[in-house]
């Protein structure tokens, strides 16, 4: 089984295979267009930009399972994100990441690689956890998406090699991908 199994929907409604991404390192994104960690578009933007004539893509999954912070629908999303983060690369339709209804592909990565502790030396990630203690429970436990900006690596062999959390460092990211391509 990889990525290319699963089929997604763009914002226009269209269905669009993860076969489309084949041979390409993908780095998979849930995100939202009104959290404190929305500024990381324009860091996603500027590392598509750096390596994507390397086979590199990123895509970008927004969901409102976070408190709310995704209200509008995919194709608005997709339009924000142009106008005030210069995003060039592809944002589908609006998923859920957790519970019933979770959107297959990301029920499939999210199971793939391991979810690390948290990390208490980082005081933003200690606050950010403590908040989902209280709201999301639920999140915490298994391999259950904690927020928005959890970000997958794939390899050009649709598989999924590494898990980040929003929190993590740009720079570690970065170098996971230069060592992926």
């Amino acid at each position: 089984m990889s990525i290319y199994n699963y089929l997604v929907k763009k914002p226009n409604g269209e269905i669009l295979s993860m076969e489309t991404y084949r041979g390409k390192t993908v780095l998979i994104v849930n995100s939202a267009s009104q959290c404190r960690f929305t500024y990381q578009y324009e860091d996603l933007q500027r590392l598509y930009e750096k390596y994507k004539d390397q086979e590199f893509v990123v895509l970008a999954f927004p969901t409102n399972q976070f408190d709310e912070q995704n209200p509008e629908d995919g194709a608005a999303t997709a339009r924000a994100c142009k106008v005030n983060f210069g995003v060039e690369f592809p944002i589908f339709d609006l998923v859920e990441v957790n519970g019933e209804r979770t959107e297959p592909l990301f029920n499939y990565i999210k199971h793939e690689v391991d979810v690390r502790e948290i990390d208490k030396g980082n005081m933003q990630e200690v606050m950010l956890m403590d908040h989902v203690q209280q709201k999301y429970p639920d999140y915490l436990i298994g391999r259950s998406i904690r927020w928005n900006f959890t970000k997958f690596l794939v390899d050009k062999s649709g598989k999924v090699i590494a898990r980040f959390e929003p929190t993590d460092s740009l720079l570690d990211l970065e170098q996971a991908v230069e060592k992926t391509i």
